[in-house]
This record gives structure tokens, sequence and C-alpha cells, in this order.
């Protein structure tokens, strides 16, 4: 209570020294010396006690603190705050070379590492973000890696590395259409980059030929089929004994309806004793398009074979689902750092 004693003080002693100044109206010396009665009254000050004086008045206050908040503007507009110094912007490129180094021996985690030093002690550069996220997109952290590019063109919005590796975050998560966008805006950027080209195009086939039945796990078929490393991946695992096993037991005991089993389709059962013969089959039908309950059935049969393979053996699917990933557009055109 004290301290707001002696502010009280200090406003009426300037209101008594601009009573005295004689500067004032007669009508604006009334009102203020109403207001040093009010103050008095509710402070329970008076003029008369100097105890409660300070070392300063209150315009030699007012003027030292207004002095010193200038200066303070002056200092921070003529410089950004925790800007780093030349020798931490040295350290920190130090650090993104580490991480690059480690990079190049696919050590991604360890890159992760030194990226984040590097952007602990230099947050306003975008490379760092940029680099960081190819590092996490190597790890199966795409929602961190889109996170960092999302900052580095915040930092930096005609850096085409981070549109680039953006568009391969997001077709990792299977957001094709986000990833032409950004692939189109690399690619405005730096229109002679072949990679960003490439995964254009990947990104728009899958854009176009994705769909719910597109093949297992959500992995395009279509895009698959036309893939040779998947193809050659597909082949040796079809002479894999154990596959050929598993196919075997399906087919037989769970699709003999699909082959046909009707009139002229070589299925049907053998007459029961004492029957008549059956009449004998016409001859065979000419080759015709396959009728979309054919199609439909067709597909069923695809999704249930899938299935029964995952409950069968989950680590084989587990297998094939890893080698596909080998072959997606994001490692075989990712930039390096």
């Amino acid at each position: 209570m004290t301290d707001n004693k002696r502010l009280a003080f200090s406003i009426i002693q300037f209101l008594h020294d601009q009573l005295q100044s004689g500067t004032l109206s007669s009508d604006a010396q009334e009102s203020l010396e109403v207001a040093v009665q009010c103050l008095e009254t509710a402070f329970e000050v008076s003029t008369d006690d100097q105890s409660l004086a300070v070392p300063m008045t209150l315009p030699e206050i007012f003027t030292s603190a207004t002095a010193k908040y200038s200066a303070q503007s002056q200092v921070n507009n003529n410089s950004t705050p925790n800007s780093p110094t030349e020798e931490q912007k040295a350290e920190a490129e130090r650090l993104k070379s580490d991480g690059n180094d480690q990079m190049k021996v696919d050590n991604f985690a360890a890159a992760v590492e030194f990226y984040s030093k590097a952007i602990a002690i230099n947050p306003q550069n975008a490379v760092y973000y940029c680099n960081r996220a190819a590092a996490y997109s190597k790890l199966g952290n795409y929602a961190g890696a889109v996170q960092d590019c999302e900052r580095a063109i915040s930092i930096d919005p005609n850096y085409s590395k981070a549109y680039g590796r953006m568009g391969l975050a997001l077709a990792s998560l299977n957001k094709h259409t986000e990833a032409v966008s950004y692939y189109k805006k690399a690619l405005e950027l730096d229109p002679d980059n072949d990679t960003y080209k490439t995964n254009l195009k990947i990104a728009e086939e899958k854009m176009d030929t994705s769909s719910p039945t597109a093949g297992l796990g959500g992995v395009d078929l279509a895009g698959l089929l036309s893939n040779p490393g998947f193809m050659n991946m597909a082949s040796s695992l079809m002479n894999n004994p154990q596959v050929q096993q598993l196919m075997s037991g399906m087919m037989s005991g769970a699709y003999g309806g699909l082959g046909g089993g009707g009139a002229g389709g070589g299925g049907g059962a053998a007459p029961p004793p004492g029957a008549a013969p059956a009449a004998p089959s016409a001859a065979p039908a000419a080759p015709s398009a396959a009728a979309p309950g054919d199609l439909s059935r067709l597909i069923q049969a695809g999704q249930q074979f899938a299935q029964q393979m995952q409950q069968q053996n989950p680590e084989l699917i587990e297998q094939l689902r890893s080698q596909m990933r080998n072959q997606t557009p994001s490692s075989g055109n990712e930039e390096q750092p």
C-alpha cells in the first residue's frame, strides 16, 4: 500500500506544480483543485507528508521511462530478435552437412537428429526443414515430413525442393490429388527437373486409377501391373512353393463355381444310379465377353482370396506389402539433400 501512496503523492505533487505554474485557466485550476482533494481523501495522503516523496518527480520518471522505451524500440527495429550470430550459422551448416552424410549411408534417424539441432540454432533456414522432411519420409513418418515441408514453404515460398518433397510425402499418404498440385508448383519453379515431371505423371495416373477395389491394402493395382519391378517381384513370389500350395488349396476348395458347372461347362455331377443318361452336350458355344455378373463374382473372389491369404499367412502378405513399398515413386525418385 505504501507504493500506491507514493504514486498518489507524486501525482498530487505534479498537480500542485501545475496549479502554481500560472498557465492554467481559472476553470482548469478549479478542476485540478477538486482532483487533488479527491486523491488526498481516497489515498489518505497529504503533501505535508514528505516521507512519501521519491527522488524523482513524476515528469522526470516519465521522461526517463520513455527514453528507455525509444532506445529499445530502435534496437528492435534494427535487428531480428534471437537472430543467430555468424558463428552459430556456421555451426548450423556443419550440423546440416553431418545430417547429409548420415542420409548417404541410410542412417535416417541420426540425420533427423542433426537436422533438428541445426533448426534449433537457426529456425529460419528453410533448407534444414526440407532436409529433415526427406529423412522423415525415409523413416515412414510422412505426417512429420508434411509439417516440415509446410514450414519450409512458409519461410521460402519459392523453394522448389520443398514443394517436391511435399508431393512425395502426400503421395505416400495416398493423397494423390494434393500431391499433383505440389508437383505442379515445383515444376513452375524448376521447369527442367525430370524428377518432378516423373513423379507428377505417376501421381496423375494414380489419381485417375485409384478406387476402393484397386488392390491389396488400398494399393493401386493398375499402376502396379505396369510396374516392371513389381511384376518381377510377383513372378518370384508365384514361383514360391508356399504360395503355389496356398493358391492350389484355395482354388480347389472355395472357387469351383467360378469355372462353370452348368450346361456345357464340364463340371456337372455324375447322374445318380438308375437315372437316364444325360443328353449329349451341345457343341461348345463360341467365346463371348464375360457378363457383368461374372466380372462381379471375379472381383468378389479376388477380395475373398486376398482376405484368406491374410488370415492364413499374414507374414507372406507383409512380405508382399514390403516389396511393393520398395517400388513406390517416393523411394525411386527422391532427391538427395
